[in-house]
């Protein structure tokens, strides 16, 4: 009872999956005592964690169509770069905000992951190794983020290389709390990906919101941003950050990108992650297994046999 209590008390602190690893730790000790006989049972057992509602989350995979043409232009220009990074470099929140510049290689269009971004109690925290050994990466940057990159190193002037490339307005680390309620959430209204905002008239525009019942809420505003900020602070769901991470690994994936080359690039331990928590399937999965089995098939089968003409054949059947 008393280790269950410890627990409880825990949980109201600390995340779930971080209660489970001081639970496992204090476990392993215990079970460590009961070897050793200084104590008869394990005190550990039989208690109840507390349940990891980040797991029942389902990632939303965006369409490049759709990042491109309605996500990246509705989110503010100066955060630009940092959602490119995430979808166009796979990066966690953490590496896009401990990135800085001397793991920025323009000339060659490379990036270095080296270094993460923890946020704490006491504030963010820099920390040298990512979440992995297989998380120290170099990532190849595709156009449209080293683009973004460029014009970032322009508009910060030839910044010192220990600068931190994503940061806020007075040059510290970005807080992904704020990053998600200021930019982000606002961003997907705009995009129309999360709620609705309608104008209907002058000075009018209505907020078409779902709670996490799926009852469709509205109000009336007199300004656009009005309407944006209400629909970012009460919708329930629509895409996570992390999500855009989600997605670059099934666009690589889908366009048949090795998965040994998959797992490099998104820095995992083993293949079997990059396939089973990064890779979803498309909408279109019917077409393209059927079209990769027709391009093939159509060089290799021998050309189809006209039947005989009906008007060869006499007689009963017989002969046949």
């Amino acid at each position: 009872m008393s280790v269950q209590e410890w627990v409880t008390g825990l949980s109201r602190e600390l995340a779930p999956t971080t209660v489970a690893k001081c639970y496992q730790l204090l476990s392993v000790i215990l079970r460590t005592a009961v070897q050793a006989r200084l104590i008869a049972t394990n005190p550990a057992e039989g208690v109840k964690l507390p349940r990891d509602r980040s797991r029942d989350v389902r990632p939303v995979t965006i369409s490049r169509e759709d990042f491109f043409g309605k996500l990246l232009p509705a989110v503010p220009s100066r955060h630009r770069a940092i959602v490119s990074a995430a979808a166009g470099a796979g990066l966690r929140w953490g590496e896009c905000a401990g990135l800085t510049w001397s793991s920025v290689d323009l000339g060659r269009a490379l990036l270095r992951v080296v270094q993460v971004a923890e946020e704490t109690h006491g504030g963010i925290v820099l920390r040298p190794y990512p979440k992995s050994r297989a998380g120290v990466r170099t990532v190849p940057l595709p156009g449209f983020l080293l683009s973004a990159l460029r014009q970032l190193h322009a508009e910060a002037g030839d910044p010192d290389p220990r600068t931190l490339v994503f940061r806020d307005r007075v040059g510290r680390p970005l807080r992904r709390s704020n990053f998600r309620r200021r930019v982000w959430l606002p961003s997907l209204v705009r995009a129309g990906l999360l709620g609705q905002v309608l104008n209907t008239g002058p000075h009018r525009y209505r907020a078409v919101w779902p709670d996490r019942e799926g009852v469709e809420w509205s109000a009336e505003f007199t300004t656009e941003r009005e309407a944006v900020a209400c629909v970012a602070t009460r919708a329930v769901g629509g895409m996570r950050f992390h999500d855009l991470r989600h997605a670059y690994a099934t666009w690589l994936v889908t366009d048949g990108v090795p998965i040994n080359l998959v797992q490099r690039v998104m820095g995992h331990e083993q293949a079997s992650t990059t396939l089973n928590r990064y890779t979803h399937t498309p909408d279109d999965y019917a077409a393209r297994v059927l079209a990769a089995f027709d391009s093939s098939a159509a060089s290799l089968l021998p050309p189809a046999e006209n039947p005989p003409p009906e008007s060869g054949l006499h007689g009963d059947g017989d002969d046949l």
